[in-house]
């Protein structure tokens, strides 16, 4: 064997030192813990699914007449204002019917700004369904391209919520969850569809119930729950959502409720700008808007969403934080004004847009 030299091992044992001496990497931060509530289980309360699982029956196409036909809407859960300081200014107009007149006379006021904001603290049933389907029909016909819908719900049937979710994603809608509001279970669902998400209150989920069922046994309910999760799991990768969402939704206990935090809203895409709907508008924004307005606006919305959007903080001064930061990255743009972030909050002097 041939001997080690002197000199060989102290370069060695210089090695060995040097190795020791490096300083341990900082410890990342340690997660957000996750919340749970207890809460009643009932119909009136969690993401409800009921009868069969197939798709909703073909309906009259309303941009066509303004013979609507009837549709129920619970008093005092709907509000309509073409104001978005809901602290000074209130939430606007009640609303109880869903005709086309009412709803025609209740949105012309907000032509002229431009913006309207629908106030909604019911469930998420075939009447919020019906809600969102037609105020989105009246704001295309006047041309109120600015929507925001404020809402404080405790769910209600998953079938809904991806009707009224396709419908909301298809006509760019801008939602918030206010300080004090809430929307749990199937109004995450809601959630998912948005253009853009400001979130002050509580986000919650749990397991879906299914009534009227005809299941007996675990094997049967799991079969039907299948179907369901499959339309839920299709419903959020179309708009830009995890499949964790569908995950927690088949295993959260429905008595008790999982609160998100603010970093699992963000990872499950359910706060700040939509993915799905982003990509659309880049390729857009670029044709219309260049290249170099795309990239401020996307520093803007990083920076904003450090800085400003964080949960359980009020709502307007979330709002007044963007508005504030946005002066910084060149907005409201002069070329591209309609399309500059929180251009729902700009208007002249004479209160038109």
């Amino acid at each position: 064997m041939r001997p080690v030299s002197v000199l060989s091992w102290c370069v060695f044992a210089g090695i060995v030192l040097l190795a020791g001496c490096r300083a341990e990497p900082p410890a990342p931060p340690a997660p957000e813990k996750p919340r749970t509530e207890t809460t009643a289980s009932s119909e009136d309360n969690g993401a409800i699914s009921a009868g069969p699982v197939k798709p909703a029956p073909r309906k009259i196409d309303l941009a066509r007449t303004t013979d609507w036909p009837e549709a129920p809407l619970t008093a005092g859960v709907t509000w309509i204002s073409c104001e978005l300081d809901y602290a000074e200014q209130g939430d606007g107009t009640a609303v109880d019917k869903l005709d086309f007149q009412t709803l025609v006379d209740a949105v012309k006021p907000c032509q002229a700004a431009g913006v309207m904001r629908v106030r909604y603290t019911g469930k998420i049933n075939a009447e919020f369904t019906a809600l969102m389907e037609r105020m989105s029909n009246v704001a295309n016909r006047l041309a109120i391209e600015k929507r925001v819908l404020d809402i404080d719900s405790s769910g209600g049937r998953v079938e809904d919520g991806i009707r009224a979710g396709d419908i909301i994603g298809a006509s760019h809608w801008t939602l918030w969850v206010r300080d004090g509001a809430i929307c749990h279970s199937s109004c995450l669902l809601i959630l998912a569809a948005g253009d853009n998400r400001v979130i002050a209150g509580k986000v919650g989920i749990h397991r879906m119930m299914r009534i009227n069922s005809g299941a007996n046994s675990r094997a049967e309910l799991a079969e039907e729950l299948r179907q369901v999760y499959g339309q839920l799991k299709d419903y959020l990768e179309r708009n830009g959502a995890a499949v964790t969402v569908a995950d927690l939704m088949m295993t959260v206990p429905n008595r008790k409720l999982r609160l998100l935090t603010a970093t699992e809203l963000e990872e499950y895409g359910l706060q700040g700008t939509n993915a799905a709907q982003d990509d659309l508008d880049r390729i857009q924004l670029t044709r219309k808007c260049g290249e170099e307005f795309v990239r401020r606006k996307d520093d803007f919305m990083l920076a904003f969403d450090r800085q400003c959007g964080q949960t359980e903080t009020a709502l307007e001064d979330i709002n007044t934080c963007g508005l504030e930061l946005r002066k910084s990255f060149g907005f409201p743009d002069g070329t591209c004004p309609m399309e500059s972030p929180m251009a729902e909050f700009d208007r002249d002097a004479s209160g038109v847009l």
